[in-house]
């Protein structure tokens, strides 16, 4: 195991025979065992070490980044080849700029299921940027939601003055009950290392508001299978967590299923 993401990083890249998003950089860390994390955000971490780097070591940094959130090592090869393929006008434009520093929407969840919920006024909702990371309660989140009948489209709403679990809670006893069984979510509050939400200050231009509806309502109307992701939409995706209430009531089904079966062949 490396001794610290830097290391990690550089290893996952060495690796690979083309330049990688910060996502699957991530992704590829922990399921190599290559660094242990307890933090719930390490797609993000990945992403600040990378940014953090080309930004301040410059030409001394051993990454560059070829593209909105990819990297390659210095001096790899098939990076040189895609820099130089590029006409001039399209190289970036400042290399060192944070890709998430104007976000608007810092997360969000695509259709997930309402049956891994346990629904109560208080609710709970958990996600994972990956299977290996820290999950992180969305319950208190603010954003937009969709509510799907499958992938059908039945409400779109918003969760401002009531948080999306508070929400999302009303809408499994109100009209629209019996009327969905899946949803999807973009969250305005960003998540801690510690897997915490927060508010962050806005302070993004007009310009970069409009790309993120645009690449919002992509994100929304695609189906999952082939949707485009718009090229100005830097939330983190957070795949969902079963609620660990429903987890231990999986167990003791199975133990008493376990329990009549022995009686049974007694």
């Amino acid at each position: 195991m490396e001794k610290s993401w830097k290391e990690a990083i550089k290893r996952v890249l060495k690796e690979s025979d083309a330049p990688l998003h910060y996502t699957e950089i991530s992704e590829q860390i922990l399921a190599r065992g290559y660094y242990s994390t307890d933090g719930a955000t390490p797609a993000a971490t990945v992403n600040a070490q990378l940014s953090s780097s080309v930004k301040h070591d410059g030409e001394k940094s051993p990454f560059i980044r070829v593209g909105k959130g990819i990297f390659s090592l210095r001096g790899a090869s098939i990076a040189a080849a895609i820099q130089t393929s590029k006409p001039k006008a399209e190289q970036p434009a400042v290399e060192t700029e944070d890709e998430s520093s104007d976000s608007i929407i810092h997360s969000f969840g695509m259709y997930w299921q309402r049956d891994l919920v346990v629904w109560r006024n208080d609710l709970k909702m958990y996600g994972k940027q990956q299977a290996l990371s820290k999950p992180v309660d969305f319950g208190k989140q603010k954003g937009i939601y969709i509510l799907y009948d499958h992938h059908t489209v039945v409400y779109v709403g918003r969760a401002i003055d009531r948080p999306l679990g508070k929400r999302l809670y009303e809408h499994t006893v109100d009209r629209l009950g019996s009327r969905w069984n899946r949803f999807s979510w973009f969250g305005l509050l960003d998540v801690t290392q510690e897997g915490n939400l927060r508010e962050t200050p806005f302070n993004s231009s007009l310009a970069a508001l409009v790309a993120t509806l645009e690449a919002l309502l992509i994100e929304a109307l695609e189906p999952p299978q082939n949707r485009k992701r718009g090229d100005d939409f830097s939330a983190i995706e957070y795949i969902q967590d079963i609620d660990p209430e429903l987890k231990e009531r999986e167990i003791q089904n199975t133990l008493r299923s376990i329990e009549q079966k022995m009686r049974g062949g007694a």
